[in-house]
């Protein structure tokens, strides 16, 4: 029986040894950071950015300082085994992107809407961008493209929910075609990046574009640009969680391992092996 009072029922206190040791600590509701405070960010300091695919590691991103968190549809890659990010689905993403979500309190959740989500249709694009917002949490949405796009940024735009562009190497679409060659094509990037600001995005990849020309598309827009192999110029720089982390043998050359967590969960699962063969786990 739950204590009373003045005749309400009030939960007791949970001992803190008796809560689960894997579910987050849950503090008073706090107000999540905007598109716009984020966009306020640019020309006073250097944005990072991180992906991140379940409640676990989001909470960590988060506990590290950094309040802006791409659930990515390389989602496909690094944790649902593809070799493409063209089989994501809008179910799978979804379902991710809610773990992020229930994984933090304050950061900035943005939604990568996967391949065959938006193309078809500003319909289609909109119904999209609400289910993201609707059932996974999410406070933006993120598509790639760049001029033939700009009709379904808008279109999620004037519903009131923010949206990153992406262009440079779009990797939905590298795979069948363009190729993950540095971008080097200034009249056309410049002509993609302001159709996407025009269009009324708050921040815009630039994913393996020329230095010069990624340092001038950040001096030429008033909106946030997010590099990942496009130079230290760029406003904001993203990496995806597991090539930061080193959790696979191999990274892209433009990133950097800052551990060596593959490598170093190989170990400790060996040593467990090793405890439970040798009956020296459990102790008794």
């Amino acid at each position: 029986m739950q204590p009373e009072t003045n005749g309400v029922m009030v939960a007791s206190n949970i001992a803190k040894d008796d809560a689960r040791p894997y579910e987050p600590a849950k503090g008073p509701a706090l107000r999540r950071i905007t598109a716009g405070a984020i966009k306020r960010r640019k020309g006073t300091s250097v944005v990072p950015m991180v992906t991140a695919y379940d409640t676990p590691f989001a909470s960590f991103a988060e506990e590290a300082g950094i309040d802006w968190i791409l659930c990515g549809d390389s989602l496909g890659n690094v944790v649902l085994g593809y070799d493409e990010t063209t089989s994501v689905t809008m179910d799978q993403m979804i379902h991710h992107t809610a773990a992020v979500s229930r994984g933090t309190a304050r950061a900035h959740i943005v939604a990568d809407m996967p391949f065959g989500s938006y193309q078809v249709s500003n319909e289609d694009a909109v119904c999209n961008a609400i289910r993201f917002v609707k059932e996974a949490g999410a406070q933006s949405v993120k598509l790639e493209g760049g001029v033939h796009e700009a009709d379904r940024v808008r279109a999620i735009a004037r519903t009131g929910i923010p949206v990153v562009g992406h262009i440079g190497v779009t990797p939905q679409t590298a795979g069948l075609g363009p190729g993950y060659r540095k971008r080097t094509h200034r009249d056309r990037l410049l002509a993609d990046a302001l159709a996407i600001e025009e269009a009324g995005a708050y921040a815009i990849v630039l994913e393996v574009v020329d230095f010069d020309i990624a340092r001038e598309l950040t001096e030429r827009l008033s909106i946030l640009t997010i590099g990942i192999g496009s130079g230290n110029a760029c406003d904001a720089q993203v990496l995806v969680l597991h090539d930061l982390l080193g959790m696979y043998p191999h990274s892209p050359p433009f990133s950097k391992r800052f551990a060596e967590i593959g490598a170093q969960s190989t170990a400790a699962l060996r040593e467990y092996a090793t405890a439970v063969r040798e009956r020296n786990f459990p102790e008794t």
